[in-house]
């Protein structure tokens, strides 16, 4: 029973670790693209289609990276439910 408790444990750290990890991944991200959002505002040599390519870009990068969160949050879910039922 405290192996259960200690595994518990364990992936409940290792949840939080990736969360932060995560967010601050996320933060830089959106940061990023701010700063080329600006950049590419300011040059007028940048055509509308380069404009509209790039943020196709970021919004696949922001779908991508919603859909890995939601992959390992679900992993996280099924081991904790696995602990439960023991």
């Amino acid at each position: 029973m405290e192996t259960a408790k200690i595994a518990k444990q364990m992936i409940g750290f290792q949840k939080t670790v990736f969360n932060n990890s995560f967010n601050a991944m996320a933060i830089v991200q959106d940061q990023t693209e701010n700063m080329l959002n600006g950049f590419l505002g300011q040059f007028p040599w940048i055509t509308e289609d380069a404009k509209k390519q790039m943020k196709e870009t970021m919004d696949f990068t922001k779908k991508a990276r919603d859909d890995f969160k939601k992959a390992v949050d679900d992993g996280y879910a099924k081991f904790e439910q696995m602990f439960e039922q023991k």
